[in-house]
């Protein structure tokens, strides 16, 4: 039986992270984390692992084209295209007064509000949140509004002087009242404070309101942006 932890595979150049995808048993998520792809070796070692496991298909976290090229020639797939972003954090917004850091307890609402907030596709379960706290060396969640039931959070994370928004999740009945621009100011403060230089932060292509938020808080599109693969095993 698969269990909701992930496991990691190391290769040359990376680690792989393997969990289940969205708590589905046929469904691997596969996260790739490091500065170079696998080889092909590497990845039909990994495919015929998944295969072994009872896995039928598998999907990619967000990977940039120098990654995403070796697995399209191994037969992967685009599942989906997000818009890459950055910002400069010489001088980031002030604090809004808006959120606080999360607590364990506020692990289901934060759940409930990314649920409501994204589809079933790029939706977090329990295991793709921790996943994604995982992803950096160093992770941060807040949530807001700061004096009351969880209607939005942000998870932010950073690496050496590189900082990430990881995700930023507004409900849908309280989005556009300034909770979701309170939360990342928060979180811009957070990575600068911790001697971040630079964040950056990726977004679906086809979701225009978040777009819009980053590009108005400051952050510049970059000319090449993110891929999530999948294929059939």
């Amino acid at each position: 039986m698969k269990a909701q932890k992930a496991q990691s595979y190391r290769f040359r150049g990376g680690v792989a992270r393997v969990a289940t995808w969205h708590g589905r048993s046929d469904i691997a998520s596969l996260a790739l984390h490091g500065p170079d792809a696998p080889s092909p070796r590497t990845v039909r070692r990994l495919l015929a692992r998944l295969q072994a496991d009872g896995f039928t298909e598998v999907v990619t976290n967000a990977l940039a084209p120098s990654a995403s090229i070796p697995l399209i020639d191994m037969g992967f797939a685009i599942r989906g295209r997000l818009h890459l972003l950055v910002r400069d954090l010489d001088a980031p917004p002030p604090p809004s007064g808006l959120s606080r850091r999360a607590t364990r307890g506020d692990r289901d609402e934060i759940l409930d509000v990314d649920a409501a907030a994204f589809d079933a596709f790029w939706r977090f379960d329990a295991c793709a949140l921790r996943e994604a706290e995982h992803a950096t060396p160093r992770a941060h969640i807040r949530v807001a509004p700061a004096d009351g039931a969880v209607r939005a959070y942000g998870l932010f994370g950073r690496a050496a002087t590189a900082g990430y928004v990881q995700r930023l999740a507004v409900a849908p009945e309280v989005q556009r009242s300034g909770l979701g621009r309170g939360l990342l100011n928060d979180g811009l403060g957070w990575l600068r404070d911790h001697g971040t230089a630079r964040a950056y932060v990726n977004t679906q292509e086809d979701n225009d309101r978040a777009l819009e938020l980053y590009l108005s808080a400051g952050f510049d599109r970059l000319p090449v942006g993110l891929c999530v693969l999948g294929r059939e095993l």
